[in-house]
């Protein structure tokens, strides 16, 4: 069987460049992930479970892949994550300034410090929105400051050059390391354990974001019942529905300009999460472009 390469198996018409409003960046990079290996192979299983979509959306009544979804080449440089971090940066923004709206595929979290970093170059007024299970604030990790658990310091510091301080909300966190608890926010922090009892708290977090909205998901914000395959798994995650009606609200209430899906970690014998991987890109697509 020929290998999909193609965001939704989509026919030529809908996935060339010049017309497409969408495009795809995979970036399958794993150099400094420390448990289970294997993110590098998440950007092509996503592709293919997305072959298996349907295209039809129930919920917005709507095929967003009418709007145009390019799938780019992988970005391959894997020498240093410095250097990944610079050339995804150099992508993303050559397609922001192309107008179009981007997607990246991880890969290990750290690939979203160069989307990040595009984005706050190319827009004012912008926060950065983290759904994640940990909370990725360590300035330094194993002796880099791009590693998986240091996206969100690099975050804070493009933010912070952007003149724009502390522009960022992170939700569904439920792991940290003791050193991270000085990088805590209470207003734009939202854990996953006090979420389920909060009924207001979609309100509280879109209020702290300003009119622009880059989204960063790591999948293991997703409880490990609906989706095992990540590299760093932990209970008590967020469910589909809970995910999606968050994602909804932030949608009709700001602009989103971009995100990122990281951290899906494949497995021969678990194809589910590749799959809820693919549909949730497909279902946020179609709420940006069906507002």
């Amino acid at each position: 069987m020929k290998k999909k390469t193609n965001f939704g198996d989509l026919p030529k018409e809908n996935s060339e460049v010049k017309s497409a409003k969408i495009v795809v960046v995979p970036v399958p990079y794993d150099g400094t992930s420390t448990w289970v290996k294997g993110a590098d192979k998440g950007p092509e299983a996503i592709i293919e479970a997305s072959a298996n979509m349907e295209l039809y959306d129930i919920e917005t009544d709507s095929e967003v892949f009418r709007q145009g979804i390019f799938t780019d080449k992988p970005v391959k440089e894997k020498s240093t994550p410095e250097k990944m971090v610079t050339a995804v940066e150099k992508v993303i923004s050559n397609h922001i300034k192309n107008e179009k709206f981007t997607v990246l595929l991880g890969g290990e979290h750290s690939v979203s410090i160069g989307a990040i970093n595009a984005h706050a170059e190319n827009y004012s007024d912008l926060t950065i929105l983290q759904l994640d299970a940990h909370l990725d604030m360590r300035d330094e990790y194993l002796g880099s400051k791009c590693s998986h658990a240091c996206v969100m310091a690099r975050a804070k510091d493009v933010m912070t050059r952007a003149k724009e301080l502390c522009s960022i909300v992170q939700v569904g966190v439920r792991s940290l390391d003791a050193a991270e608890k000085k990088c805590i926010d209470p207003k734009r922090l939202f854990f996953a354990e006090k979420i389920r009892t909060q009924k207001k708290w979609q309100n509280k977090a879109i209020a702290q974001m300003t009119s622009k909205v880059y989204i960063t998901i790591d999948l293991d914000v997703f409880d490990p019942g609906i989706l095992p395959s990540t590299g760093t798994p932990e209970p008590g995650g967020m469910g589909w529905y809970e995910v999606l009606e968050f994602l909804k609200e932030v949608n009709k209430k700001r602009e989103i300009v971009g995100f990122d899906v990281v951290e899906l970690c494949p497995n021969k014998q678990e194809k589910s999460s590749n799959f809820l991987a693919a549909k949730l890109i497909y279902k946020l697509l179609s709420y940006k472009f069906n507002k």
